[in-house]
């Protein structure tokens, strides 16, 4: 299983953060708003990831993040030249994907808590599985209509009058059919390969599962100037209490065992002297 990390997009309702930078580079508490979809892809053992973004804002990332050789993992890159829709991410990474499953994750979406529900959603070797989150607001995203089996009848995109409150969140697993699917489909009405689309095919094929994700996961999806605020005071009060960090690369390289020991020690080592280092070095103490 490959992941991918959308990391583009013109960030319009964040500026004027994004005239200089992506928002996926704006810091939730203390890290990069990217580390949070990064994690979810490496907690699910995803080791090969790509992350697609314009080229102004690649060599960040590069930056950033390296080849990922000291997380254990392997990071590459590819360039949008324009926010064309979700759905295109397939088509830039066909030769990444190559002949296996995606998982493809928006980065400005935060997932927190019991993951379950991917874990056993990246256990599906065929078809597709995308997830179901219970909002206020459903008319701002892709919304999933039920049967009274719990059945997807339907996805529609941004609804004036949604047919329920399960919105879909930024987070898909795919076969490998899903780049030929991206490829045949037509751009929207406002420009873009709708993800929606590609959802409404492996529907129409009887190869879609809509997972509802339950009570405890937390779902933030960090496009606002309050988005932004709200997750960084939430991943805040919980690291403080805690004593635990969210979304910490280095630390889950650690315990999924990406790297050894040795590695890591190494790689704390070779951090700037912070409050982010001697965390780190709190958790080999510990281990």
């Amino acid at each position: 299983m490959k992941g991918i990390v959308l990391a583009g997009g013109s960030g319009s309702r964040l500026y004027p953060i994004t005239k200089v930078y992506s928002k996926q580079l704006v810091v939730i508490y203390d890290k990069p708003l990217i580390y949070y979809p990064i994690s979810v892809l490496m907690l699910g053992g995803i080791k090969e990831i790509l992350i697609i973004s314009n080229k102004e804002t690649i060599p960040l990332y590069r930056q950033l993040l390296g080849d990922g050789s000291h997380l254990g993992v392997r990071f590459e890159y590819v360039v949008q030249d324009a926010p064309n829709g979700i759905a295109e991410a397939f088509i830039l990474g066909e030769n990444f994907i190559g002949s296996d499953g995606v998982t493809l994750i928006l980065g400005d979406n935060i997932f927190y808590g019991n993951l379950d529900f991917f874990y056993r959603a990246l256990q599906q070797k065929k078809g597709a599985t995308i997830f179901g989150y219970r909002v206020n607001d459903p008319e701002r995203y892709g919304v999933v209509d039920f049967d009274k089996e719990g059945n997807a009848l339907s996805i529609e995109e941004k609804p004036k009058q949604p047919k329920s409150n399960y919105a879909v969140p930024g987070l898909y697993v795919y076969d490998n059919n899903v780049v030929p699917i991206a490829k045949s489909i037509t751009p929207s009405p406002r420009g873009e390969l709708e993800i929606t689309d590609v959802n409404n095919v492996y529907l129409k094929q009887k190869k879609l599962r809509v997972e509802k994700v339950g009570r405890g996961v937390a779902w933030l999806d960090t496009g606002t100037p309050e988005a932004l605020l709200q997750a960084s005071n939430f991943f805040g009060v919980i690291e403080d209490r805690q004593g635990l960090k969210v979304a910490c690369l280095e630390e889950i390289a650690y315990l999924k065992k990406f790297i050894s020991k040795e590695s890591f020690t190494a790689l704390v080592g070779s951090l700037p002297k912070s409050m982010y280092r001697e965390y780190l070095e709190k958790i080999f103490q510990e281990d």
